[in-house]
């Protein structure tokens, strides 16, 4: 089976624009996320975000960059729910 030039498996020239390659920007930039997958959703919207442009479908892209994005709040967010009911329990015990 036939992928193409090693360069454009290494390299493709849709994540090379600029002087920074986007596996270099989403290693530095997940790298802050606990969670593996918020960092995996996350690193998915800077890799559709910054492909957009050049990969000839724009709207498609960016559709993809907000699903992963609203994926990543959303698992932030049931997070924060749960530490915030845990708080509250914690509270509630210490006034037993």
């Amino acid at each position: 089976m036939e992928f193409g030039s090693l360069e454009q498996v290494n390299h493709p020239d849709r994540y090379n624009h600029g002087k920074i390659e986007v596996i270099d920007i989403i290693e530095s930039t997940v790298v802050g996320y606990k969670d593996p997958f918020i960092g995996f959703n996350l690193g998915n919207v800077v890799k559709y975000v910054a492909r957009a442009p050049f990969k000839g479908k724009l709207i498609q892209d960016l559709k993809k960059a907000r699903w992963y994005l609203d994926r990543a709040i959303k698992q932030i967010e049931a997070k924060e729910e749960i530490k915030s009911m845990g708080d509250k329990a914690d509270e509630a015990a210490k006034k037993v």
